[in-house]
């Protein structure tokens, strides 16, 4: 998003919010939105709609998919398919201009613009509605509903559903393991043992020393894949970069346990059991390593073995599915995702009875007949059925538009991060009964949408000094000592402790609302 069109919707805002205020008060709105839609009408639901797009070509508005769910949810779409790379820009405008569709997809809810709208009033609070919509209620994750709560703990969208367990940690080469006479590791000290027999114990039988243990880099701004930053989380015990220590939030790597990581982090390295270019390799470089059968331990979704196997098979072609190994948890710990990516809201020009039929007809959509529809097609055309299972032909599906409509409304299979279809029987059950044990102990990024201005501004700068400090620490460049001088320096930084009390103020009144 270019910094111009930036300055034009802030710029717009206020007249927008005007605009919108006054349309709210009146009750009147543009045709679609304001038109009185009674709840128990049969007629048609005429809905406009904006959402991205992740394909090169919109499905037409006759499209036969579009038509299908249309007839089962008892409406008339209007979509306006927006493609992924101008999407920001299309949105900050229409946001801005006050002419904003009935339900409208928001890739960030907590961006400067959305939020002032809906402090303005500009979109409905659909807290107290949700419950009377059994399918929003269960099939979305709490976490989702919980992370995506405004500054007075109030729901003002939809969160479209992502799994919430299986997100990216450690995975073990268990062959190795077997070869060795290792255990998966439940804490940091097992999980050194097996990074440092994996690298000095010859796990592959080839009679060389020429395997590592971990497979890490350093990066800024790749949280989620990220090795590093998940071995912090699992020191710290908080996924993110902030922890709640029981009377306010603190950035992680000011914390005394994350000087405990770094320490293990230089240990590794002194002792050769990461690579000796570590700071400086890039993610596809990560992965190379376990590709080319050089690396024991890796970071990612348990999902993803397929990505590796299918290069490592060619060096190691007894390997499986199930010699990916995921751990349930190290010292207590594992990460669990926020279950949601974007968020459908709803603008107050929308009347009441009508915004209640479109949380319906997203509802209804979320059934698992309905949601069927685009998942596999028309029967005929984009799937067969063979023995009572549908065999989907996942060309023609894709080309009739099928996926593109998971842009607006989207059920989330529960294991999708973790189990595919395509994964053997006892691969599948297997990782089915890690990820059920994980859901126990996984913490979500409790800073998600919690609003500091100050962070805004200070934060992405501030994480990178932090990474180079730590780099130049586990590098030997600087001395733990070194390290100690740094953070202490940095909290009492005006600019983080400005971060620091707006960010506890956040969460502190988001405990409350919760209550």
């Amino acid at each position: 998003m270019t910094s111009n069109v930036k300055k034009k919707a802030l710029l717009g805002l206020a007249a927008t919010l005007i605009a919108t205020s006054a349309l709210t008060a009146c009750g009147s709105g543009k045709t679609d939105g304001g038109s009185s839609q009674a709840a128990g009408s049969n007629a048609p639901l005429d809905v406009s709609i904006m959402t991205i797009l992740l394909s090169a070509n919109p499905p037409a508005n006759d499209n036969a998919i579009k038509q299908k769910i249309e007839q089962a949810v008892n409406a008339k779409m209007n979509i306006q398919w927006v493609s992924a790379n101008s999407y920001p820009d299309k949105l900050n405008v229409t946001l801005a201009s006050g002419d904003i569709p009935d339900l409208i997809y928001i890739p960030d809810p907590f961006t400067s613009v959305f939020r002032s709208m809906v402090q303005q009033g500009a979109f409905w609070d659909l807290t107290d509605y949700i419950k009377d919509y059994p399918n929003l209620n269960s099939k979305i994750a709490k976490t989702a509903w919980d992370l995506t709560k405004m500054d007075d703990g109030k729901n003002y969208s939809i969160p479209r559903p992502r799994p919430t367990e299986g997100d990216t940690y450690f995975i073990f080469r268990k062959d190795w393991m077997d070869n060795l006479g290792l255990k998966v590791p439940t804490t940091t000290d097992e999980l050194y043992q097996v990074i440092k027999a994996m690298a000095e114990n010859d796990p592959d039988k080839n009679g060389q020393k020429d395997t590592i243990g971990f497979a890490v880099n350093a990066t800024n701004g790749e949280k989620a894949s990220d090795p590093f930053g998940q071995l912090e989380n699992t020191f710290v015990g908080a996924n993110g970069d902030w922890k709640w220590t029981g009377d306010q939030m603190v950035y992680k790597s000011f914390l005394p346990e994350e000087r405990k990581a770094l320490e293990f982090m230089i240990k590794l390295y002194n002792e050769k059991l990461i690579p000796e270019d570590f700071a400086a390799l890039k993610t596809s470089q990560v992965k190379d390593l376990v590709k080319t059968n050089k690396a024991g331990v890796l970071v990612d979704k348990t999902g993803t073995v397929s990505e590796y196997l299918n290069d490592l098979k060619k060096i190691a072609p007894n390997v499986k599915e199930t010699d990916f190994y995921p751990a349930t948890s190290i010292n207590g710990y594992n990460p669990k995702g926020p279950g949601f990516a974007g968020v459908l809201a709803i603008p107050k020009t929308v009347k009441e009875d009508k915004m209640k039929r479109i949380l319906k007809m997203i509802d209804t959509w979320m059934n698992d007949d309905v949601f069927a529809i685009q998942t596999y097609g028309i029967e005929g055309v984009d799937h067969t059925v063979k023995d009572g299972v549908k065999v989907v032909d996942s060309k023609k599906l894709s080309d009739d538009g099928g996926p593109d409509f998971n842009q607006i409304v989207y059920v989330a299979d529960p294991y999708a991060s973790t189990v595919k279809n395509y994964f053997q029987k006892d691969t599948q059950e297997l990782f089915k009964k890690i990820q059920d044990e994980r859901a126990k102990t996984s913490v979500a990024d409790m800073s998600i949408g919690l609003y500091s201005p100050t962070a805004l501004q200070y934060l992405p700068e501030m994480q990178k000094k932090v990474l180079d400090e730590k780099v130049k620490v586990i590098l030997g460049k600087e001395t733990l000592a070194q390290w100690d001088e740094f953070v202490a320096k940095m909290k009492a930084d005006p600019n983080v402790v400005k971060m620091t009390q707006e960010m506890t103020d956040a969460y502190k009144k988001r405990i409350a609302a919760a209550k």
